[in-house]
């Protein structure tokens, strides 16, 4: 797996000095489009220093700025209705339609000019007060005198009705002297903090306190709860579902007989006390020994070895799907233990899977025929893909990070078996990843968040971790006790658990976050736009939304 992405967290970012520049690597490959797991955290270049922007492969921003103007290829006539397929769509299957319409989607979004894209949003959003919105956005543009500023226009066009009224009612106004951050980042910062409020804290959240936040439950509950042991806590969250007081079915749970070991792990140590006992099967990784294990993002496959390894010592006769984003030729180019990696997995029965999209797994033949077959998934260190010249917050490239969580879980929701578990790693200071993306994205898909631990107590940790894109081919960090990463606290990494509990009922269409037009972006005046004009400016706007259009399709 990868190590946490190229994110400057928010201490860290109040040390850059307003004179400097930043060496923002373009983590292009195994991180771009939604199948890869994160790259190495920027660093700073200190206070009168001229540092020359170079993403990994070498390129600098001369190199977008003089390439030559490709002219866009003749717009085509397009369907009116972007829930309706395009004729370079693949076939899907009816039943799993719905784990693929939203990457679909927002690709065909991408591809929209402004006044079709205009016109659709009109169409296909589900509020019907989308007028009032559009009239909300308007009037604190205004009020803010930020008119021309299409990056603020694109942060608020994302906003829903309650988000935009949030904003009017707390009177909140972005400061235009922010030596650090733009206005748009700001107020995109502050919808977060009011949506993160709502999810809690990314760090540390044992299986009660789950429970607690799941169910909305009062302070005694909870201290009821951290007094029952094993076998009665398990059996109240198995059966809780709000229609029979907490108390009564306390009292149903202790007059149940333990249950012998034909019940498996679960029955095990059954009067220890529950909080501690339960938060050891996340730890020790006892999952379903007969369910199928799926790993995405692995760039190295060392945690798919460890997997493999600790499910055959467990005696698991489940099988290991092991995946990487990028094909196998540019995985040899960057790791040198990648064939014995390959080796050590089939010798292991396990399956090696390259260019494996995971928001694409419906429409990829190699998945067809596993639905429902999953009984645990992995992803560490999730994230899009560093962007040269803008930090992973902001709103040009930050859409890239919550769509893949949002549709990352969409997707794993035609594969992953009733009761299966997903674990993700990340950084719970993440800014391209977010904590809040990662528990709302499962949450609104109905994957329920069991415990966030830190990723130095999961058993699996020890594995060789690398930056996941072309810096692996020279700045290979050193994995030996994962003390390789120093650009971010590993105290602070963590792994937030989810159980698949599906309820029957259809959701709705996949939520996304729109992407910025192509003219949003030609008049952008942040990042690596800042020192450009005319037709190089044009030029790199171009670049940035095929490279969007790439990610979305899925393309290596």
């Amino acid at each position: 797996m990868d190590d946490p992405p190229d994110e400057y967290l928010e201490e860290q970012e109040e040390l850059v000095g307003a004179g400097e520049q930043e060496e923002l690597v373009d983590a292009g490959a195994e991180d771009a489009a939604n199948g890869s797991a994160h790259a190495e955290q920027e660093e700073a270049v200190g206070d009168g220093e001229e540092e020359e922007i170079v993403d990994a492969g070498g390129e600098t921003l001369d190199d977008y700025k003089y390439a030559p103007v490709e002219e866009a290829p003749p717009e085509e006539a397009k369907e009116e209705d972007a829930s309706k397929p395009g004729d370079d769509e693949p076939v899907v299957q009816e039943h799993l339609r719905d784990s693929v319409e939203g990457s679909l989607r927002l690709k065909r979004l991408l591809s929209r000019d402004d006044n079709e894209r205009a016109g659709k949003r009109l169409k296909d959003d589900d509020d019907g007060q989308r007028p009032i919105v559009q009239a909300k956005v308007n009037q604190l543009l205004t009020r803010w005198n930020l008119k021309t500023d299409v990056v603020m226009k694109h942060v608020l066009d994302n906003m829903s009705l309650e988000e935009l009224n949030h904003v009017m009612a707390t009177n909140y106004s972005p400061s235009k002297f922010d030596p650090r951050k733009t206005p748009a980042e700001l107020v995109a910062a502050h919808i977060l903090h009011m949506q993160e409020g709502k999810l809690g804290h990314g760090s540390r959240v044992d299986v009660v306190t789950a429970f607690k936040i799941r169910w909305k439950m009062t302070i005694e509950d909870e201290k009821t709860l951290r007094g029952l042991n094993h076998k009665d806590l398990r059996y109240v969250m198995d059966r809780f579902d709000g229609s029979i007081p907490l108390d009564d079915l306390i009292t149903e749970a202790s007059c149940e007989v333990p249950e012998g070991e034909e019940a498996g792990t679960k029955a095990a140590a059954p009067y220890r006390p529950g909080a501690a006992t339960m938060g050891r099967f996340s730890r020790l990784e006892l999952i379903d020994p007969l369910a199928d294990a799926a790993v995405f993002g692995d760039a190295n496959l060392s945690f798919s070895v460890q997997l493999a390894k600790h499910r055959k010592e467990m005696g698991h006769v489940g099988r290991v799907i092991a995946t990487t984003f990028e094909e196998v030729d540019i995985l040899r180019t960057r790791y040198q233990e990648i064939e014995e990696s390959i080796k050590a997995l089939e010798d292991h029965h396990a399956e090696v899977y390259h260019g494996i999209d995971c928001t694409r797994i419906a429409i990829d033949p190699r998945f067809q025929g596993m639905e429902e077959k999953l009984g645990a998934v992995y992803y560490n260190f999730p994230h899009s893909g560093a962007i040269q010249g803008f930090f992973d917050s902001h709103p040009v490239v930050n859409w890239r990070h919550e769509n893949l969580m949002r549709l990352f879980f969409r997707a794993l929701r035609s594969f992953v078996k009733p009761g299966g578990s997903v674990k993700v790693a990340s950084n719970a200071g993440a800014v391209g990843v977010r904590y809040s993306y990662i528990v709302g994205s499962a949450i609104e898909n109905e994957f329920q968040h069991v415990e966030t631990m830190p990723f130095l107590e999961w058993h699996l940790h020890h594995y060789g971790r690398s930056y996941g894109d072309r810096r692996d081919m020279w700045k290979r960090p050193d994995a030996k006790n994962n003390q390789s990463y120093q650009s971010q606290n590993a105290m602070s990494d963590m792994v937030y658990c989810f159980q698949y509990a599906p309820s029957g009922k259809v959701l709705p269409k996949q939520s996304i976050r729109l992407p910025p037009t192509l003219s949003t972006l030609a008049e952008c005046k942040d990042g690596p736009f800042k020192s450009l004009s005319g037709p190089a400016k044009v030029n790199l706007a171009r670049q940035l939304h095929a490279r969007f259009m790439k990610e979305v399709s899925g393309e290596h």
